[in-house]
C-alpha cells in the first residue's frame, strides 16, 4: 500500500515554565519561531517541514524519561560551543559512540528533555524522505 503525503511533522514537549524553555530553543538553539499558540510556541527545526512545539502544561513531567530530540548536522562542535557559549551545561562534550557510529554530545533543555546533537560520519543512510 503506498503511503499517504504527509505535510509536516511536529514533536510536541511539555513545560511548567514556557519562558525559560522558548528561551532555550530561540536563544541556545536559534530555532525560528514559526506559530505562537499562547500556551505552546512550535519551532520550525529545519526547511523541509520539521518542527518541535513546546506547550505550557501545569503538570509536565518534573524529569521526563524515553525521550531523546536528536538535531542531525556536520557542525557537533560549532553547536556545543554556541549553547555551553550562553551558559547552558552539556552532559558531556562532542564524542564519538562506537556503538552507534555516531559523533554526539548531549544537553538537557529548561524542562529535563535530552536534546541530541549528532552526525552520522558514513554517508549511507536515505535522508531523502
Amino acid at each position: 500500500m503506498p503511503a499517504l503525503p504527509v505535510d509536516c511533522q511536529i514533536t510536541f514537549l511539555y513545560t511548567a515554565d514556557l519562558a525559560r524553555s522558548a528561551s532555550f530553543y530561540e536563544g541556545a538553539l536559534g530555532l525560528k519561531l514559526a506559530l505562537d499558540q499562547g500556551g505552546c510556541r512550535i519551532y520550525r527545526v529545519t526547511g523541509s517541514g520539521a518542527y518541535i512545539g513546546v506547550c505550557q502544561a501545569a503538570d509536565a513531567p518534573v524529569e521526563p524519561a524515553g525521550i531523546i530530540f536528536t538535531l542531525v548536522t556536520r557542525e557537533v562542535d560549532g553547536w556545543y560551543e554556541r549553547i555551553t557559549g550562553q551558559g547552558w551545561e552539556c552532559e558531556h562534550a562532542p564524542r564519538y559512540n562506537d556503538v552507534y557510529d555516531i559523533y554526539h554530545f548531549f544537553v538537557r533543555d529548561p524542562a529535563g528533555y535530552r536534546i541530541e546533537i549528532q552526525r552520522f560520519p558514513q554517508a549511507d543512510w536515505d535522508q531523502s524522505g
